[in-house]
Protein backbone atom coordinates (compact mmCIF):
# COMPACT_ATOMS: atom_id res chain seq x y z
CA UNK A 1 0.00 0.00 0.00
CA UNK A 2 2.79 2.17 0.97
CA UNK A 3 5.04 1.63 -2.53
CA UNK A 4 1.62 2.01 -4.54
CA UNK A 5 1.14 5.55 -2.81
CA UNK A 6 4.49 6.72 -3.93
CA UNK A 7 4.01 5.47 -6.86
CA UNK A 8 1.54 7.60 -7.49
CA UNK A 9 2.98 10.28 -6.51
CA UNK A 10 5.76 10.42 -8.85
CA UNK A 11 3.45 9.67 -12.04
CA UNK A 12 1.40 12.91 -10.80
CA UNK A 13 2.21 16.22 -12.49
CA UNK A 14 3.40 17.52 -9.02
CA UNK A 15 6.20 15.34 -9.59
CA UNK A 16 7.15 14.55 -13.25
CA UNK A 17 6.33 18.14 -15.06
CA UNK A 18 9.12 20.03 -12.77
CA UNK A 19 11.12 16.85 -13.52
CA UNK A 20 10.17 17.48 -17.67
CA UNK A 21 11.34 21.50 -16.78
CA UNK A 22 14.42 20.33 -15.61
CA UNK A 23 15.30 18.51 -18.02
CA UNK A 24 14.16 20.64 -21.16
CA UNK A 25 16.30 23.30 -19.19
CA UNK A 26 19.45 20.97 -19.43
CA UNK A 27 19.01 20.21 -23.10
CA UNK A 28 18.53 24.27 -23.84
CA UNK A 29 21.69 25.09 -21.87
CA UNK A 30 23.80 22.14 -24.86
CA UNK A 31 22.90 24.52 -27.76
CA UNK A 32 22.27 28.51 -26.06
CA UNK A 33 24.50 30.93 -27.51
CA UNK A 34 27.62 32.19 -25.90
CA UNK A 35 25.72 35.06 -24.44
CA UNK A 36 22.58 33.51 -23.14
CA UNK A 37 24.48 30.79 -21.91
CA UNK A 38 25.98 32.96 -19.66
CA UNK A 39 22.94 34.74 -18.82
CA UNK A 40 21.48 31.39 -17.69
CA UNK A 41 24.80 30.90 -15.65
CA UNK A 42 24.28 34.24 -13.94
CA UNK A 43 20.72 33.34 -13.09
CA UNK A 44 21.60 29.98 -11.58
CA UNK A 45 24.15 31.61 -9.40
CA UNK A 46 22.10 34.44 -8.37
CA UNK A 47 19.13 32.24 -7.51
CA UNK A 48 22.06 30.03 -5.44
CA UNK A 49 22.94 33.18 -3.82
CA UNK A 50 19.36 34.27 -3.06
CA UNK A 51 18.10 31.11 -1.56
CA UNK A 52 21.39 31.10 0.60
CA UNK A 53 20.37 34.71 2.04
CA UNK A 54 17.05 33.24 2.21
CA UNK A 55 18.05 31.30 4.92
CA UNK A 56 19.67 34.25 7.18
CA UNK A 57 16.98 37.04 6.37
CA UNK A 58 13.65 34.97 4.84
CA UNK A 59 13.12 32.46 7.68
CA UNK A 60 14.26 34.47 10.55
CA UNK A 61 13.38 37.66 9.43
CA UNK A 62 16.21 39.53 9.78
CA UNK A 63 17.34 41.53 6.82
CA UNK A 64 21.10 41.61 5.93
CA UNK A 65 23.04 43.86 3.61
CA UNK A 66 26.26 42.24 3.77
CA UNK A 67 26.41 39.14 2.06
CA UNK A 68 29.04 40.31 -0.60
CA UNK A 69 31.77 40.12 2.60
CA UNK A 70 30.92 36.24 2.55
CA UNK A 71 30.93 35.93 -1.40
CA UNK A 72 34.50 37.90 -1.42
CA UNK A 73 35.56 35.94 1.37
CA UNK A 74 34.84 32.44 -0.48
CA UNK A 75 36.50 33.89 -3.60
CA UNK A 76 39.34 35.23 -2.00
CA UNK A 77 40.06 32.13 -0.06
CA UNK A 78 40.54 29.46 -2.74
CA UNK A 79 41.89 31.92 -5.45
CA UNK A 80 44.57 32.54 -2.93
CA UNK A 81 45.33 28.87 -1.96
CA UNK A 82 45.32 27.89 -5.68
CA UNK A 83 48.07 30.65 -6.63
CA UNK A 84 50.26 30.01 -3.47
CA UNK A 85 49.79 26.80 -2.79
CA UNK A 86 48.58 25.50 -5.80
CA UNK A 87 45.27 23.85 -3.90
CA UNK A 88 42.24 22.60 -6.65
CA UNK A 89 39.65 25.10 -6.15
CA UNK A 90 37.35 22.65 -5.07
CA UNK A 91 39.34 21.80 -1.89
CA UNK A 92 39.76 26.01 -1.82
CA UNK A 93 36.38 26.29 -1.89
CA UNK A 94 35.34 24.53 1.56
CA UNK A 95 38.22 26.39 3.12
CA UNK A 96 36.43 29.17 2.14
CA UNK A 97 33.27 28.42 3.27
CA UNK A 98 34.82 27.99 6.87
CA UNK A 99 36.67 31.61 7.14
CA UNK A 100 33.17 32.46 5.72
CA UNK A 101 31.12 30.85 8.61
CA UNK A 102 33.75 31.92 10.83
CA UNK A 103 33.32 35.71 9.74
CA UNK A 104 29.55 34.94 9.41
CA UNK A 105 29.45 34.11 13.30
CA UNK A 106 31.74 37.27 14.40
CA UNK A 107 29.43 39.42 12.65
CA UNK A 108 25.98 37.21 14.21
CA UNK A 109 27.19 37.79 17.82
CA UNK A 110 28.07 41.35 17.30
CA UNK A 111 24.89 42.29 16.04
CA UNK A 112 22.58 39.87 17.45
CA UNK A 113 23.94 40.14 20.81
CA UNK A 114 22.82 44.35 20.89
CA UNK A 115 19.90 42.75 19.49
CA UNK A 116 20.22 45.26 16.00
CA UNK A 117 17.41 45.04 13.94
CA UNK A 118 15.58 46.75 11.28
CA UNK A 119 17.75 49.82 9.38
CA UNK A 120 19.94 49.36 12.36
CA UNK A 121 20.64 46.02 11.66
CA UNK A 122 21.08 46.99 7.97
CA UNK A 123 23.56 49.15 8.70
CA UNK A 124 25.67 47.18 10.50
CA UNK A 125 26.00 44.48 8.10
CA UNK A 126 26.83 47.00 5.10
CA UNK A 127 29.57 48.81 7.93
CA UNK A 128 31.26 45.16 8.49
CA UNK A 129 30.78 44.12 4.89
CA UNK A 130 32.99 47.51 4.07
CA UNK A 131 35.05 46.79 6.53
CA UNK A 132 36.23 43.23 4.42
CA UNK A 133 36.46 45.32 1.44
CA UNK A 134 38.77 47.99 2.65
CA UNK A 135 41.26 45.02 4.60
CA UNK A 136 41.46 43.56 1.01
CA UNK A 137 42.16 46.78 -0.87
CA UNK A 138 45.30 47.57 0.98
CA UNK A 139 45.98 43.58 1.48
CA UNK A 140 49.31 44.01 -0.44
CA UNK A 141 49.50 40.14 -0.33
CA UNK A 142 46.15 39.87 -1.79
CA UNK A 143 46.88 42.42 -4.92
CA UNK A 144 45.43 45.22 -3.05
CA UNK A 145 42.98 47.28 -5.15
CA UNK A 146 44.32 45.59 -8.28
CA UNK A 147 43.31 42.09 -7.20
CA UNK A 148 44.51 38.89 -8.27
CA UNK A 149 44.57 36.98 -11.68
CA UNK A 150 44.15 33.27 -12.11
CA UNK A 151 46.40 31.67 -13.64
CA UNK A 152 44.89 30.00 -17.27
CA UNK A 153 45.64 26.20 -17.71
CA UNK A 154 44.00 23.70 -19.87
CA UNK A 155 40.19 22.92 -19.66
CA UNK A 156 40.47 20.25 -16.07
CA UNK A 157 37.78 19.63 -13.33
CA UNK A 158 40.85 19.44 -11.15
CA UNK A 159 41.83 22.70 -12.09
CA UNK A 160 38.33 23.92 -12.22
CA UNK A 161 38.90 25.68 -15.32
CA UNK A 162 36.88 25.24 -18.96
CA UNK A 163 37.97 27.52 -21.99
CA UNK A 164 36.59 25.96 -24.74
CA UNK A 165 32.90 25.92 -23.66
CA UNK A 166 30.86 27.56 -20.41
CA UNK A 167 28.41 24.41 -20.38
CA UNK A 168 30.65 22.53 -17.61
CA UNK A 169 30.09 26.13 -15.32
CA UNK A 170 26.49 25.86 -16.11
CA UNK A 171 26.07 22.54 -14.60
CA UNK A 172 27.95 23.01 -11.67
CA UNK A 173 26.21 26.32 -10.95
CA UNK A 174 22.98 24.12 -11.84
CA UNK A 175 24.49 21.63 -8.78
CA UNK A 176 25.01 24.27 -6.34
CA UNK A 177 21.41 25.04 -7.14
CA UNK A 178 20.29 21.45 -6.41
CA UNK A 179 22.26 21.23 -3.19
CA UNK A 180 21.11 24.19 -1.73
CA UNK A 181 17.74 23.78 -2.07
CA UNK A 182 17.77 20.30 -0.57
CA UNK A 183 19.75 22.18 2.31
CA UNK A 184 16.54 24.68 2.06
CA UNK A 185 13.71 22.23 2.43
CA UNK A 186 15.57 19.63 5.33
CA UNK A 187 16.52 23.12 6.96
CA UNK A 188 12.80 24.31 7.14
CA UNK A 189 11.39 21.19 7.72
CA UNK A 190 13.58 20.78 10.77
CA UNK A 191 13.28 21.38 14.34
CA UNK A 192 16.30 24.13 13.38
CA UNK A 193 13.90 25.72 10.70
CA UNK A 194 10.61 25.78 12.78
CA UNK A 195 12.60 27.83 15.50
CA UNK A 196 13.94 30.44 12.88
CA UNK A 197 10.73 30.73 11.68
CA UNK A 198 9.75 31.44 15.28
CA UNK A 199 12.62 34.55 15.61
CA UNK A 200 10.16 35.43 12.31
CA UNK A 201 6.52 35.76 13.45
CA UNK A 202 7.09 36.77 17.25
CA UNK A 203 10.96 36.73 18.10
CA UNK A 204 9.63 37.59 22.19
CA UNK A 205 7.05 35.29 22.24
CA UNK A 206 10.06 32.46 20.69
CA UNK A 207 12.07 33.65 24.00
CA UNK A 208 9.25 33.28 26.36
CA UNK A 209 9.01 29.61 25.05
CA UNK A 210 12.81 28.91 26.17
CA UNK A 211 14.21 29.11 22.98
CA UNK A 212 17.56 30.51 22.96
CA UNK A 213 17.03 33.35 19.63
CA UNK A 214 20.49 34.75 19.99
CA UNK A 215 21.86 31.12 19.16
CA UNK A 216 19.61 30.39 16.69
CA UNK A 217 20.36 33.59 14.68
CA UNK A 218 23.61 33.65 14.83
CA UNK A 219 23.39 29.74 13.35
CA UNK A 220 21.27 31.46 10.93
CA UNK A 221 24.24 33.75 9.74
CA UNK A 222 27.07 31.15 10.19
CA UNK A 223 25.07 28.98 7.35
CA UNK A 224 23.74 31.63 5.30
CA UNK A 225 27.61 33.13 5.30
CA UNK A 226 29.62 29.66 4.44
CA UNK A 227 26.68 28.54 1.65
CA UNK A 228 27.11 32.10 0.12
CA UNK A 229 31.11 31.54 0.15
CA UNK A 230 30.73 28.40 -2.11
CA UNK A 231 28.96 31.21 -4.70
CA UNK A 232 32.20 33.12 -4.43
CA UNK A 233 34.91 30.24 -5.15
CA UNK A 234 32.44 29.77 -8.47
CA UNK A 235 32.51 33.21 -9.34
CA UNK A 236 36.11 33.65 -8.97
CA UNK A 237 36.86 30.37 -11.08
CA UNK A 238 34.28 31.39 -13.74
CA UNK A 239 36.20 35.09 -14.75
CA UNK A 240 39.30 33.80 -13.33
CA UNK A 241 40.30 37.64 -11.82
CA UNK A 242 38.98 38.95 -8.58
CA UNK A 243 39.56 42.40 -6.87
CA UNK A 244 37.33 43.95 -3.85
CA UNK A 245 35.35 46.15 -5.99
CA UNK A 246 34.13 42.72 -8.69
CA UNK A 247 33.48 40.68 -4.94
CA UNK A 248 32.59 42.69 -2.66
CA UNK A 249 30.91 45.90 -3.78
CA UNK A 250 27.72 47.03 -1.59
CA UNK A 251 26.32 46.19 -5.54
CA UNK A 252 26.63 42.56 -5.02
CA UNK A 253 24.71 42.37 -1.57
CA UNK A 254 21.91 44.37 -3.25
CA UNK A 255 21.53 41.83 -6.06
CA UNK A 256 21.76 38.83 -3.47
CA UNK A 257 19.01 40.27 -1.97
CA UNK A 258 16.92 41.71 -4.50
CA UNK A 259 16.08 38.65 -6.27
CA UNK A 260 14.88 36.98 -2.43
CA UNK A 261 12.61 40.26 -2.05
CA UNK A 262 11.03 40.51 -5.83
CA UNK A 263 10.60 36.65 -6.21
CA UNK A 264 9.12 35.97 -2.52
CA UNK A 265 11.29 35.68 1.16
CA UNK A 266 10.62 33.28 3.63
CA UNK A 267 9.77 30.94 0.15
CA UNK A 268 11.37 27.61 -1.27
CA UNK A 269 11.00 29.01 -4.96
CA UNK A 270 11.04 32.97 -4.57
CA UNK A 271 14.70 33.55 -5.09
CA UNK A 272 14.87 31.72 -8.17
CA UNK A 273 11.76 33.80 -9.84
CA UNK A 274 13.23 36.82 -8.36
CA UNK A 275 16.46 35.88 -9.90
CA UNK A 276 15.72 34.64 -13.60
CA UNK A 277 13.72 38.28 -13.37
CA UNK A 278 16.37 40.78 -12.26
CA UNK A 279 19.52 39.33 -13.94
CA UNK A 280 17.60 38.99 -17.00
CA UNK A 281 16.96 42.91 -16.65
CA UNK A 282 20.38 43.12 -15.77
CA UNK A 283 22.34 41.28 -18.22
CA UNK A 284 20.07 42.58 -21.03
CA UNK A 285 20.35 45.86 -19.98
CA UNK A 286 23.69 46.34 -19.65
CA UNK A 287 24.24 44.02 -23.11
CA UNK A 288 22.30 45.86 -25.37
CA UNK A 289 21.29 49.26 -23.98
CA UNK A 290 24.86 49.88 -21.86
CA UNK A 291 23.85 52.90 -19.66
CA UNK A 292 25.62 52.82 -16.48
CA UNK A 293 23.63 52.31 -13.37
CA UNK A 294 20.26 51.72 -15.75
CA UNK A 295 19.73 48.05 -14.93
CA UNK A 296 19.69 49.11 -11.30
CA UNK A 297 17.24 51.79 -11.71
CA UNK A 298 14.80 49.24 -13.40
CA UNK A 299 15.42 46.82 -11.41
CA UNK A 300 14.54 49.15 -8.14
CA UNK A 301 11.55 50.33 -9.88
CA UNK A 302 10.28 46.85 -10.33
CA UNK A 303 10.90 46.15 -6.57
CA UNK A 304 9.07 48.90 -5.60
CA UNK A 305 6.37 48.44 -8.14
CA UNK A 306 6.20 44.73 -6.89
CA UNK A 307 6.31 46.02 -2.63
CA UNK A 308 3.35 47.61 -3.65
CA UNK A 309 1.55 45.37 -5.40
CA UNK A 310 2.84 42.14 -4.11
CA UNK A 311 4.22 42.88 -0.65
CA UNK A 312 5.02 38.88 -0.29
CA UNK A 313 6.04 38.80 -4.08
CA UNK A 314 5.56 37.60 -7.41
CA UNK A 315 5.95 34.29 -6.29
CA UNK A 316 1.87 34.23 -5.34
CA UNK A 317 1.04 34.79 -9.30
CA UNK A 318 3.53 32.59 -10.47
CA UNK A 319 1.58 29.92 -7.91
CA UNK A 320 -1.40 30.41 -9.16
CA UNK A 321 -0.30 29.75 -12.66
CA UNK A 322 1.63 27.01 -12.29
CA UNK A 323 -1.33 25.58 -10.05
CA UNK A 324 -3.52 25.75 -12.86
CA UNK A 325 -1.13 23.56 -15.14
CA UNK A 326 -0.72 21.20 -12.59
CA UNK A 327 -4.25 21.48 -12.58
CA UNK A 328 -5.02 20.69 -16.79
CA UNK A 329 -2.31 17.95 -16.74
CA UNK A 330 -3.28 14.10 -16.10
CA UNK A 331 -1.38 11.54 -14.47
CA UNK A 332 0.63 8.94 -15.96
CA UNK A 333 -1.62 6.67 -14.72
CA UNK A 334 -4.42 8.06 -16.43
CA UNK A 335 -6.05 9.81 -13.46
CA UNK A 336 -7.16 13.50 -13.99
CA UNK A 337 -5.94 16.09 -11.57
CA UNK A 338 -8.48 18.30 -9.82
Amino acid sequence: MILTSRIDRLLSPKFYFPLILLIAALLLSLWLPPFLLHVAIMIVLFSYLGIAWNILCGYTGKLGWGHAAFFGIGAYTSTALYIFYKVSPWIGMVFGAMFAAAYGAICGVFCFRFRLGGHYLVIATIALAEVVRVVFINWADMGGAWGLLLPVVPDSWFEFQFHTTRIPYFFIALALLLMVLYVEIKLVNSKLGYYFISIKDDEGMAESLGINTFKYKVIAMVISAALTAFGGTFYAQYVLYISPETVMPLSLSTDILIGAVVGGMGTIAGPIIGAVIIQLIHEFTRAYIGRAGLDYVVAGTIMVLIALLRPHGVIEWVERMYNKIIGLLPSIAGEEIS
